[in-house]
């Protein structure tokens, strides 16, 4: 899959291609469906699928300060829609003056004139062009005037929910990653960096590894957590390996904690993990946080969180 960080590093000779536009956040079971959409109908037609996004998220420019939470890194998403199959990744830098565009000037400077789109593939709910003028009707009106097939997709969900990144956000918020897992297609992930923590855990019996999240993470709710901890350092011997994991999210209450982290101790294993690039893959809540009358009530609190996590990782690995 080839990667564009604008439209400047399209080759000279770009033919047709069929096109999908959204920030794609999470790359999600609705997603997936519109971008297979797209991927098939590029195989039918014997041109590229070019997926576009957007970089920062356009809210941060449209309303400065007011990013949402973070399903997945722009590296991430790239991984995820590859496996999807699109041919091209096309990361458009969200300024000020895109943000002006109106539809039309959308259209014709950036489909038209650049991609020489075939058919666009969108969600039914797409807007896009200055203050989101354009919908799907506006997109259908502009192919049928500019020579290319729009296809408007319906939104995936499944028992009355629509999947969204909203949705999605919302679960977490909730402390409910089965059910983001379910929307997602596969368990949230949050990835970071292991840095020094205060290395109470380790005194504790259960040393932990503090992964710093990248910025705008979706973090879940406050608790302890069954998951998954992989180190994404490419070379490194551990890279790739899922190791299980009793996932502590919070401000560790019994000893009065302010800062909220994200702690995984990293069942039956012991190794340097500091300034490694890491992921963290949720599977289930066990608990909510909660402040512990003693240090020993503390430690036996944990100790059932880790035969608890290992219980609920093992049955995950047997399905």
């Amino acid at each position: 899959m080839q990667r564009w960080r604008s439209l400047d590093e399209m080759p000279a000779d770009w033919g047709r291609c069929v096109l999908t536009i959204g920030v794609f956040d999470g790359v999600h079971r609705g997603h997936a469906q519109l971008i297979s959409r797209a991927v098939k109908s590029a195989a039918v037609r014997g041109v590229p699928s070019v997926l576009m996004t957007f970089d920062p998220h356009p809210l941060d420019v449209v309303r400065p300060g007011s990013h949402p939470a973070q399903l997945s890194t722009l590296d991430r998403r790239a991984q995820l829609v590859e496996e999807l199959g699109i041919d091209v990744f096309v990361v458009m830098p969200f300024t000020r003056d895109f943000m002006k565009l109106t539809p039309r000037e959308y259209v014709e400077e950036l489909l038209v004139d650049r991609l020489h789109v075939a058919e666009v593939v969108v969600g039914d709910n797409f807007t896009f062009g200055k203050q989101a003028a354009g919908t799907l009707d506006t997109m259908r009106e502009l192919g049928a005037e500019y020579g290319f097939d729009v296809d408007g997709v319906q939104l995936l969900g499944e028992h009355a929910v629509t999947f969204s990144s909203t949705y999605i956000r919302g679960t977490l918020s909730d402390g409910n990653v089965g059910a983001a897992a379910e929307a997602l297609g596969r368990p949230h992930r949050v990835e970071g960096v292991v840095v020094h923590g205060d290395g109470r855990g380790k005194g504790l019996g259960f040393p932990t590894a503090n992964v710093a999240p990248t910025m705008h993470a979706a973090i879940p709710a406050d608790g302890v957590y069954a998951g998954w901890f992989t180190v994404l350092e490419p070379g490194d011997p551990l890279a790739g390996q899922r190791l299980m994991a009793a996932i502590s999210i919070g401000t560790n209450p019994t000893f009065d904690g302010r800062n909220r982290t994200v702690e995984p101790h990293i069942l039956d294993f012991d190794a340097d993990l500091y300034g490694k690039h890491v992921a963290v893959d949720f599977v289930e809540q066990l608990r909510g946080m909660r402040k512990f009358e003693s240090i020993d009530d503390l430690v036996a609190a944990i100790g059932k969180d880790v035969e608890q996590a290992r219980k609920v990782l093992d049955d995950e690995t047997r399905e």
